[in-house]
């Protein structure tokens, strides 16, 4: 990674805003193609294109990160589920699990050791994930991606 590129940590959370398509998005995913969502970002004033980005399922268990990505875009304003104007940006995922059919990276294993100290189901979606959890992070995602195959 970048010495120059921050980590976010993005929510998901289906009570309050419905994915209907994710399922065709995994599949895209799987088999090649793009797949880019605007979400909003409360870190807006620190998150930059090239960032790297993670997004936690909250709301309902399982609770824990099930996909991740890159920024793609630039902060932006847009609206938020209410309508209202909010701060955005777009992720470009790379990996995209879906929370009701498939195993996640749980609560459990995030809040082991010292990364308990990191918020892993936010209120508000697009905070930055303390750097010192970030490889952390980052090795844990890739060996339970690996797990799963």
């Amino acid at each position: 990674m970048n010495e120059t590129e921050n980590t976010f940590l993005f929510s998901w959370n289906p009570i309050k805003f419905s994915w209907p398509e994710l399922g065709e998005q995994i599949e895209l995913l799987k088999h090649g193609g793009k797949v880019e969502e605007s979400w909003t970002c409360a870190s807006h004033k620190k998150v930059k294109p090239g960032d790297r980005a993670f997004v936690s399922f909250v709301g309902m268990d399982p609770r824990g990160i099930f996909a991740s990505g890159s920024i793609s875009s630039e902060p932006f304003i847009g609206k938020n589920r209410k309508g209202n104007p909010c701060y955005r940006v777009l992720i470009d995922f790379d990996v995209l699990l879906n929370p009701a059919t498939e195993s996640i990276l749980t609560l459990d294993i995030l809040n082991m050791g010292p990364m308990n100290k990191q918020v892993w189901t936010p209120q508000s979606s697009g905070i930055s994930i303390k750097p010192e959890f970030v490889e952390e992070l980052e090795l844990l995602w890739e060996d339970f991606l690996g797990t799963r195959e």
